[in-house]
């Protein structure tokens, strides 16, 4: 058994690496013959070329960096909030009836919406840019948790009324334990929004930043730069992913 899932596993990274190679051999063949526009699609040396000048002068690492920061906070906090709020209206059916409705109505609004609201209400500095990034994990993680505790098999729960046990145990033993295959799959949903809020986040007034060096380079016709900065979001974003999967692997063995 242990072999066939090896196996498995193997033949699903050789087709992952398959993918890649078949991308980066066709941008290479269509850069040598000319069908790409540079100014619209920089060829792959170029792009590598712009990765490595960015790297060396260490302005990729700042931006990194930077926006790294921003998203560990917005992140961080939009955990706490959604996972501890989702927890509270998933027990409570009277919570969810009151809250249900205001949760449908703001979650589809996109950040860069609230772009105006933010610099009115928390100005043009890091508090703005860190709640963008906040919007954009905790409605997300809020409604996973959400339906991952009513999930909870509700003969285990009258059981657990009738014998009368600590809120606190149901929570912790009963509760959460079912839940948490729902909760990881909105901790890593909502860590991804983060991550594509980086930009309309750094729209608010910033001169630092992975999503500010992209709209930078935009104006300035910079297409490799754009691009550099797209590549090492989606990297250091399926970096931070496999990371939370590895601790969902940890925890949730029974899955």
């Amino acid at each position: 058994m242990k072999s066939k899932l090896v196996l498995k596993s193997a033949g699903y990274f050789l087709e992952y690496v398959a993918l890649i190679i078949s991308i980066v051999v066709l941008w290479i063949v269509m850069g040598n013959e000319g069908k790409l526009n540079p100014v619209v699609m920089p060829t792959l040396p170029k792009i590598g070329k712009t990765f490595k000048t960015l790297f060396l002068k260490k302005t990729l690492i700042k931006h990194c960096g930077i926006s790294i920061g921003r998203v560990l906070q917005g992140y961080g906090i939009s955990v706490a909030f959604g996972v501890t709020l989702g927890i509270l209206i998933g027990l409570s059916k009277h919570l969810e009836r009151i809250t249900q409705l205001f949760v449908q109505i703001i979650k589809p609004i996109p950040p860069i919406a609230w772009i105006p609201l933010v610099i009115l209400w928390f100005g043009i500095g890091e508090s703005g840019k860190v709640f963008l990034i906040f919007l954009g994990g905790f409605f997300t993680i809020l409604v996973n948790v959400i339906d991952g505790i009513k999930q909870t098999d509700e003969r285990l729960v009258e059981v657990s009324k009738v014998m009368e046990i600590p809120l606190w145990k149901h929570i912790f033993k009963l509760v959460l334990p079912g839940a948490l295959p729902n909760i990881f799959t909105g901790l890593r949903v909502g860590l991804t929004s983060c991550w594509m809020c980086v930009v309309a986040a750094e729209l608010v007034s910033s001169t630092t930043g992975l999503g500010y060096m992209i709209m930078d380079a935009r104006q300035y016709g910079q297409t490799d730069v754009v691009i550099t900065g797209m590549i090492t979001i989606g990297l250091i974003g399926k970096i931070m992913d496999s990371l939370l999967h590895l601790i969902e692997s940890k925890i949730v063995v029974w899955n």
